[in-house]
């Protein structure tokens, strides 16, 4: 029996919302997140738990907002910034342009630390080959979607191995849960990248500007959108626990992991030490494709934001700018010369710092333009909750600056 258009409609829109959740998750569980989480668990153990609550608190509070904005204004976020402030858009699109090549930078090293694991071959090459490869997948739509199954598969492989390497490791799990909320310290430049790893840049755009595109813009789609929203970073913020303790367990047991000279590859390091030399290929095939699907990803979301200087602009031009792009991250990583774990971690802490102004924006018009909220009632709560955490993301940032560029020159 056919389907009535109802159930029709209702199949087509959990598809949209289902594909959006992904976008996001895949978004955030990338290389910089992999590589993210061990630098840190290495040096600061137990205490980087409260750093992981901390940033799936302000993911979600980020997330739901900027999320709820997009649907119910019904624009995409440079048109959105225009509307409310005239000009802030071309502002706001050129930071996620820049911000989404330091990405890529760090996407490109990512593939090349995964080749490095699977195959042993130098990290600079390993990049290289990725990047060509990225860009002849992006350039192939049936090898496109060959890719996007796989690295479903790929994924749900990475969780199974991570949830084995959680158990393997032994981590002290009270002292974990300790730290979660009474931590011994706490790390503002570590926040903040964890923070700009998972919805900085471009990310925080990404699944919103996927539901527009499904057209599920609306009042009418809000609540529906929010628990999107909501389900996709407890999935980011549950699978980075898990990654933490993996490590963590690692570290505990007096595994020294190199995290900042040029052939370092933390995460590598740690599911070899737990899972033998068998973890450590299946890691790096892991990475490689995470990489790889990151490149392609960043590529075309930040040159979707050029509709703010060109509106109209042709699937074909954007297509040919996204090469362009993915060129110019591979001349980038060539030339910087940073290590790649280095430059992974880096660039969450860079897309951190841009995160508070186009977040600012975003509150803004949640608490001001009604007339771009078509009658909306903005939920109080979630007002001054982004409120309290676009203030916060500032003032992170503002602390965290000297730390996050030092990660630029790390120490031999």
């Amino acid at each position: 029996m056919a389907d009535t258009p109802d159930v029709g409609f209702a199949r087509s829109r959990r598809a949209s919302l289902i594909g959006a959740v992904f976008l996001m998750a895949t978004s955030a569980v990338g290389p910089g997140f992999i590589t993210q989480t061990a630098t840190f668990t290495a040096t600061m153990g137990a205490a980087f738990a409260f750093g992981i609550l901390a940033s799936i608190l302000i993911d979600l509070v980020v997330q739901l907002n900027i999320w709820r904005v997009v649907t119910v204004t019904g624009m995409r976020a440079p048109e959105v910034a225009n509307a409310a402030l005239p000009g802030s858009g071309y502002l706001l699109a050129v930071l996620i342009i820049i911000g989404g090549l330091t990405f890529n930078v760090g996407n490109i090293a990512g593939a090349g630390l995964g080749l490095n694991a699977l195959l042993g071959l130098d990290t600079t090459w390993g990049g290289l080959i990725s990047a060509v490869i990225a860009a002849g997948i992006f350039s192939s739509r049936r090898a496109g979607v060959a890719i996007d199954r796989i690295i479903i598969v790929l994924g749900v492989l990475m969780m199974a191995m991570t949830v084995f390497v959680a158990i393997a490791s032994n981590p002290p799990v009270g002292e974990a849960l300790r730290q979660t909320v009474m931590p011994d310290t706490i790390n503002f430049a570590t926040i903040t990248t964890i923070v700009g790893g998972t919805v900085g840049g471009y990310i925080t755009y990404a699944g919103a500007h996927r539901l527009l595109d499904r057209g599920l813009g609306g009042v009418d789609n809000v609540e529906t959108v929010s628990k999107a929203a909501l389900r996709g970073i407890l999935v980011t913020g549950l699978m980075r626990y898990i990654l933490f303790l993996a490590i963590l367990g690692v570290v505990a047991s007096g595994v020294i992991i190199d995290v900042s000279s040029q052939s370092a590859n933390p995460a590598a390091q740690a599911f070899q030490a737990a899972a033998g030399e068998l973890g450590l290929r299946a890691f790096g095939l892991i990475l490689w494709a995470a990489g790889i699907t990151s490149i392609i990803g960043a590529a075309y979301t930040s040159m979707s934001f050029l509709s703010a200087f060109r509106p109209g602009i042709s699937e074909g031009i954007r297509n040919r700018a996204t090469l362009v792009f993915i060129a110019i991250s591979l001349i980038a990583f060539v030339s910087i010369g940073t290590p790649p774990a280095a430059l992974l971690v880096f660039v969450g802490g860079f897309n951190g710092l841009i995160l508070p102004v186009g977040l600012t924006l975003f509150i803004y018009v949640a608490w001001q333009r009604s007339d771009l909220m078509h009658g909306h009632r903005y939920p109080r709560w979630l007002l001054v909750s982004g409120a309290v955490v676009c203030a916060l993301t500032w003032y992170m940032g503002f602390n965290a600056i000297g730390p996050i560029f030092a990660f630029l020159t790390p120490s031999a």
